[in-house]
């Protein structure tokens, strides 16, 4: 460990998925530390940070209060509560929408049926902003956790909630009608970092960007006939271009290359179409582009 750098303090959610996926990535792009149950400060082995398990709703004041240097939380809290703070880097976990919901007995017209309503929500600065931007005015009831149940009691006719696959709406006899935002987890920081701890930002930036690139990504590996290989290397560019190795069996080659995991299906299907055998796919570790 470079003991001369100055240790980056990040934020990260005490428990929950968030938590768990967050100190998941940290380990995939080599970042040491022990993981006991109930500690609230870690100091990483490897690498100049600390980790410092606090609530979600706090975290942007710690970072705002220089507390914490950078947090791993969900956009949509930077937009409830984190506006000036910056988005460092998308990860690509802890995907959900902010959404608006009621009843599923109640037929939904469309935005005009909340006016006048009272709508149920652990995050009213967002839904405040959408509903000032439609021109709606309804009454907004600021309540923490257990949101979907505020119409069942009669405390509100609808809620603005997270909603990641839905089941949780289905449970309460709820259903999702107009979608606020899209969120994931993000890496965020407070503006004007010194020199030194944002060159240690940089650093853990670049391991972390590394790791979400190759799981974005798959190697294959390939056998073709020669006489297909330009079709072949048109379908596989790779990061640059595709390897080609020759085989030991005359008139075919081996052929190297990257596909991102959006394309996979398709491309697979257009590599069989050409004369592609033999098509192994490996996952990455690490991809330093």
């Amino acid at each position: 460990m470079e003991k001369d750098k100055p240790v980056l303090r990040m934020a990260l959610q005490k428990s929950g998925r968030l938590h768990d996926d967050s100190l998941k990535l940290l380990h995939e792009a080599g970042i040491r530390f022990s993981n006991g149950q109930g500690q609230l400060r870690i100091r990483t082995r490897n690498f100049p940070l600390e980790l410092l398990f606090l609530r979600n709703s706090d975290i942007p004041n710690y970072i705002r209060d220089g507390v914490a240097d950078v947090a791993i939380v969900g956009e949509n809290l930077l937009v409830e509560k984190g506006e000036d703070l910056q988005t460092v880097l998308k990860l690509g976990f802890a995907r959900c929408h902010l959404a608006l919901a009621l009843p599923r007995a109640v037929n939904y017209p469309g935005l005009s049926w909340w006016q006048g309503k009272r709508i149920a929500t652990s995050y009213p600065n967002t839904l405040r902003k959408f509903l000032q931007e439609k021109g709606i005015d309804a009454s907004i009831h600021t309540i923490s956790g257990s949101v979907e149940i505020a119409p069942n009691i009669g405390l509100a006719d609808g809620i603005c909630d997270l909603v990641s696959s839905g089941s949780t709406l289905f449970q309460n006899r709820l259903k999702e009608v107009e979608k606020l935002l899209d969120s994931e987890a993000v890496l965020a920081t407070r503006p004007g970092l010194d020199e030194e701890k944002q060159q240690v930002l940089d650093d853990l930036v670049f391991r972390l960007r590394s790791v979400l690139t190759a799981s974005n990504n798959k190697y294959v590996l390939l056998n073709a006939p020669n006489d297909r290989l330009e079709e072949i290397k048109k379908i596989l560019p790779g990061m640059k271009s595709p390897t080609v190795m020759p085989l030991a069996e005359s008139g075919w080659s081996s052929v190297h290359s990257v596909i991102s995991e959006d394309d996979f299906w398709e491309v697979i299907d257009q590599l069989k179409a050409v004369g592609a055998q033999g098509i192994l796919i490996v996952p990455i570790e690490k991809m330093v582009v």
